[in-house]
């Protein structure tokens, strides 16, 4: 039986979500498996993927071949490292404790990367609703100084038509005394 490493999908329609999976390679992609050994979810920055190493890494050993997607998702999780580490350990050219001190700056200098870009991430949208709030101020501030104006001409005409209307009255007084 040749065994593949495949993805197989889950979540809702516009928002996909895999299970890594063990498979016989006629199975079809969301059928019988033999074994899950993680999660991939492409809709977050980075990518996240949830991956039980250990079995991950025993498969790979063993033979079985993984899609081009998983090849590239193991590869990023180190397991490919690992097992090319694994071959220098039984070649000879270093012993287990230097394969794994290899291995953890490679992963710590990993998740120096993912955090940067995290970091980043945050960055820009912090940044972009300081913009979207400066913009709103100035329009607000737009909107208050055309609505001062409006009163201050309101104000104004009250104002003329009071002093009409005090001017009209005062006049019609003064005629009735003079007679």
């Amino acid at each position: 039986m040749a065994t593949k490493i495949r993805l197989q999908r889950g979540g809702r329609k516009g928002y996909a979500f895999y299970s890594i999976v063990i498979a016989d390679s006629r199975a079809p992609r969301d059928g019988k498996f033999t074994e899950k050994i993680g999660t991939y979810n492409p809709n977050t920055n980075p990518a996240t993927v949830n991956l039980n190493f250990e079995r991950a890494l025993y498969w790979v050993e063993t033979g079985a071949q993984p899609t081009d997607t998983v090849r590239n998702i193991l590869s990023r999780e180190g397991v490919y490292l690992m097992k090319h580490l694994k071959g220098g350990v039984k070649k000879g050219a270093f012993d287990e404790a230097a394969a794994q001190r290899k291995f953890d700056a490679w992963k710590a200098d990993k998740q120096n990367g993912l955090n940067k870009v995290a970091d980043a991430e945050a960055k820009a949208k912090k940044d972009a609703a300081a913009k979207e709030l400066a913009a709103e101020k100035k329009i607000n501030e737009e909107i208050a100084k055309k609505v001062a104006e409006k009163k201050a001409a309101a104000e104004a005409a009250k104002a003329e038509a009071e002093a009409a209307a005090a001017a009209a009255e005062a006049p019609a007084e003064e005629t009735p005394a003079a007679e």
